[in-house]
């Protein structure tokens, strides 16, 4: 019988160290790119792929990813395609939340109605990058494995801060380090000069292979993976299974971004505004899908805009932008003037009534009021931004907070639907 291939979609997290930007929403649904949401690109990599079956695992502020993925992704009865939401829940064997990424695929097992014959492709819901998983798939299937981890490659100098394995040139895996920092010992986890040699992209000196936190199991061997106790797939099942399981190496070498952090998050969608972007979502034949959101063009009264990312719905006023991603339903207001900053938009429009005035009961209005200067931010959705604001987090502590709006990683941000008034400067 054909395999089945099962993608699960890890969307259960906190996230902690994005937080604000994750205090109303769990990772996978953060902002990416103006209209997109994180996860977004690993549904996208599947259905690039020709692979429709999809569950996504949530548990941690779901509400936002349950409706945008239930707005974005319909599918006609002919194709037996879905992305289906599975959330923590209470059930006779037990009713405790997931305890890491294996134990939520755990508590699921009875919903995938796997044999032991099919495949399942683990994917995390945070990460940036662009993949074919076929021939990932065949070569698991060619060279006989029972699990295939996905690899991206890193020099020396970025190794320290992965979780690195050692590879053979038949791609099966011997060893597993988590971030070292010893040379000598990154120096023995360097791949083979003809392992380096069957990369598409050139790299100086040594390279390593680091986890992507991306499995492919044969259904089989992660049922029995998981009648452990183990919780984590990167730190206890993988690890465990090695001597025991034929445990093989997939070398991604194309560009792979994880958004564990707001410093990551910030420099990933500002690389974006970049003349040829590391990630491009132009590419025609390999499509980002998103939700339709039937908005009117951006409309420009007048802005000087310097390597900028537009979304639909915005409305521009004699403005000033360099270097910005701007979201769906922005509204930037005479005089200010923006670099460096992620701005996610807004959820609605205020409209006026007939005198021209806004209907939203005397309010700051949605979006970046006139004269503001704002350096190195992000502003996530429906904040609402004064008359003479001044926000850039320079020569300020990290953590630093006053009024709602917060400094992590060197970068400012004004949490969702946060108001700065009028005049409001953090010094």
């Amino acid at each position: 019988m054909r395999k089945r291939i099962i993608c699960v979609i890890m969307g259960g997290g906190r996230g902690s160290r994005l937080r604000p930007l994750t205090q109303q929403r769990c990772k996978p649904a953060v902002p990416l790119a103006g209209k997109y949401r994180l996860v977004d690109i690993p549904i996208s990599n599947c259905l690039n792929s020709g692979l429709n079956q999809i569950y996504v695992l949530s548990q941690f502020n779901t509400a936002s990813l349950h409706r945008h993925i239930q707005e974005s992704y319909k599918f006609d009865p002919f194709g037996g395609g879905f992305v289906d939401i599975l959330s923590a829940e209470q059930t006779e064997s037990g009713d405790t939340w997931y305890q890491g990424t294996a134990d939520a695929v755990r508590q699921n097992l009875m919903h995938f109605g796997a044999r032991d014959s099919d495949l399942f492709l683990i994917l995390s819901g945070d990460q940036l990058y662009r993949m074919d998983f076929n021939p990932m798939i065949r070569q698991h299937i060619e060279g006989k494995a029972d699990i295939t981890v996905a690899a991206t490659t890193v020099s020396k100098d970025q190794a320290p801060a992965f979780g690195l394995m050692r590879v053979e040139d038949d791609f099966s895996i011997q060893e597993f380090v988590e971030k070292p920092e010893d040379p000598a010992l990154i120096d023995s986890l360097t791949i083979s000069e003809k392992l380096q040699g069957s990369l598409t992209q050139e790299h100086d000196g040594g390279v390593c292979l680091a986890s992507m936190g991306l499995y492919l199991f044969n259904a089989g061997v992660l049922r029995e993976a998981l009648a452990s106790n183990d919780a984590d797939f990167g730190k206890e099942i993988i690890p465990n299974l090695l001597g025991q399981k034929k445990l093989d190496s997939y070398i991604f070498d194309g560009y792979w971004e994880d958004i564990g952090t707001v410093a990551a998050f910030f420099e990933a969608n500002l690389r974006l505004t970049d003349t040829v972007p590391p990630f491009n979502f132009f590419d025609q034949e390999n499509r980002i899908y998103s939700r339709a959101r039937f908005l009117p063009a951006s409309k420009i009264n007048g802005a000087s805009i310097e390597r900028a990312v537009l979304a639909d719905g915005c409305i521009l006023s004699h403005c000033s932008l360099n270097r910005v991603v701007i979201g769906i339903r922005s509204m930037i207001r005479e005089g200010s003037k923006l670099e460096n900053v992620v701005m996610m938009g807004a959820d609605s429009f205020e409209l006026e009534d007939e005198d021209g005035n806004l209907n939203n009961n005397g309010a700051v209005p949605v979006g970046v009021g006139k004269n503001c200067t704002i350096r190195n931010a992000i502003i996530d959705k429906n904040a609402r931004i004064g008359d003479g604001v001044h926000l850039d987090p320079s020569g300020l502590p990290d953590m630093y907070a006053k009024d709602g709006v917060i400094i992590r990683d060197g970068v400012l941000i004004v949490p969702k639907s946060v108001t700065v008034p009028t005049g409001f400067s953090l010094r």
